[in-house]
């Protein structure tokens, strides 16, 4: 599934326009990526949390030469599903 037909899925399901939903979805994503960009946790009910964890350095290997190389630690974002969202996707 694309954003395109999330947003009509969404417009299906609630009523709304399609570019009422197109709204609604941005300002949704952008609310999280906000949020995210301050390392803020971003908790939905029963669907899961949003949050930002750091990895670690590690040492890997150039793929062209097979030196190793530093891989330097970085903030990424995580989603973990909630009860919810597992229990509909059966998984346990």
């Amino acid at each position: 599934m694309n954003k395109d037909s999330l947003i009509g899925v969404m417009a299906e399901k609630s009523g709304l326009t399609r570019n009422d939903c197109d709204v609604a979805l941005n300002a949704f994503v952008d609310g999280i990526s906000d949020a995210l960009a301050k390392k803020e946790k971003v908790t939905l009910i029963g669907f899961g949390m949003f949050s930002v964890v750091t990895r670690q350095s590690r040492t890997g290997r150039n793929p062209s030469t097979g030196a190793p190389m530093e891989i330097p630690a970085k903030d990424v974002p995580k989603f973990s599903p909630g009860t919810s969202l597992k229990e509909k996707i059966g998984g346990n």
